[in-house]
């Protein structure tokens, strides 16, 4: 196996599975486009990609008519359920999965209900070199994976199997890089699932993606937040992050990573190498202290400890 790993002094922060955005919007249901800044579809320019689907959107009236049908369809749902209550039926589970980052609200129309694209790049920009691996419509998503992970100096996309029985087999290729420094901002999108997220680079060319842990990635991008020195740690700090490390059993090759919250509040997270998988990515156990180095229970979060 080979797991990437960052530079000697490079802090890895973040690491989960990525891919392109899939449009939610009836007109664009399951669609995506690559798109220049005159909105027009790119997909023969870019350079080493392989054939992929090509979308058209659906009219606005089979929008339309979609939208009336699941319109009567949940409505006729409500009714039974309705129905089943009154007679005594047992209805509390769900099968509707939920979210509480999602909305029916678009945030912009033209890029998510008219049309949908996920990559916005004139010739030469950088979103022009992102992986074509990223794109679902291209790779065989029942056995590959993207990944897409957050360093202090970086982004990098590694590409590696997927073995649905074997989700500890992790045999990383990385396939792209950038610099931190030419990510201009990252925005999250909520229409629908709530878990894309567009990257705007320094050129004005943006990428639209979308993870499930969307959270883990954005929290060291969005802005990226003021890491603390370990050194700069007051002794109650200092003591309470070493208990917390002992708790989660830290091996002595990872470090803990220290961030100063919107709050004023300090964040103290810790991935463990143990936990990578080709499913989830990385995963991390954390907590949150205030200036005085007492942990903060997560009933008493403010939304910038978050």
């Amino acid at each position: 196996m080979n797991i990437w790993q960052p530079d000697p002094n490079e802090i890895l922060l973040a690491r989960s599975p990525v891919s392109f955005a899939t449009g939610a919007a009836p007109r664009v249901k399951g669609m995506r486009w690559f798109r220049n800044s005159e909105r027009i579809d790119i997909q023969p320019e870019l350079a080493g990609w392989p054939e992929g689907p090509s979308f058209t959107a659906r009219s606005v009236g089979g929008s339309a008519t979609q939208k009336v049908l699941r319109g009567a369809a949940k409505a006729t749902g409500v009714a039974v359920m309705a129905l089943l209550s009154s007679a005594g039926g047992n209805v509390s589970g769900s099968s509707v999965a939920t979210t509480d980052d999602g909305s029916d609200t678009p945030d912009d129309p033209a890029d998510e209900v008219d049309d949908f694209p996920v990559l916005w790049a004139s010739p030469g920009t950088i979103a022009r070199t992102l992986p074509w691996q990223l794109d679902p419509g291209r790779i065989d998503q029942k056995h590959n994976c993207t990944h897409l992970i957050v360093t202090d100096r970086r982004l990098v996309v590694v590409l590696l199997p997927y073995y649905k029985y074997d989700l500890e087999y992790v045999d990383d290729e990385m396939i792209w890089q950038c610099p931190r420094a030419d990510v201009s901002s990252v925005v999250p999108r909520n229409f629908k699932d709530g878990n894309d997220f567009t990257i705007k680079f320094v050129d004005g060319s943006w990428c639209r993606l979308n993870s499930f842990r969307r959270q883990k990635l954005m929290h060291y991008m969005a802005p990226p937040r003021e890491m603390i020195p370990y050194s700069s740690l007051s002794p109650q700090q200092k003591e309470t992050v070493s208990v917390f490390t002992e708790e989660v059993q830290m091996p002595d090759s990872v470090h803990p990573t220290v961030t100063l919250n919107p709050t004023g509040r300090l964040h103290v997270e810790v991935l463990l190498p143990s936990r990578l998988t080709s499913a989830f990515g990385a995963t991390e156990e954390s907590i949150t202290m205030d200036t005085e180095g007492r942990r903060v229970d997560i009933d008493d979060y403010l939304p910038g400890d978050f």
